[in-house]
């Protein structure tokens, strides 16, 4: 009876997830202020910081506030959508793929 060996070769390397854009939408009625409140809230930004984002939101119609996996991406999205609702604010947020 003859032996068979088998090699198996394991790749140990991890990918890199994809990441996504959060992107904040421009509107008429969703205040400054509630908007640099979930800037700093949500993603951490220093006042400072969230009042320029804010601005550039409102001045270019939209602005990318960060740039996360997917599935945080998509949690900090749901997150800041349903507290813009609760307090009766039209903030549209986008989520799509960054570009390779």
């Amino acid at each position: 009876m003859s032996q068979v060996d088998t090699k198996i070769q394991v790749n140990t390397s991890l990918l890199r997830p994809p990441l996504y854009r959060i992107i904040y939408m421009n509107d008429e009625k969703t205040s400054a202020e509630f908007v640099m409140t979930t800037l700093i809230e949500f993603f951490e930004y220093t006042p400072d910081q969230a009042e320029k984002i804010t601005l550039d939101i409102h001045n270019d119609g939209s602005a990318v506030v960060a740039v996360l996996p997917y599935e945080l991406a998509e949690q900090k999205g749901v997150e800041v959508t349903v507290l813009a609702r609760k307090e009766g604010h039209p903030l549209q947020i986008r989520i799509e793929p960054e570009a390779t």
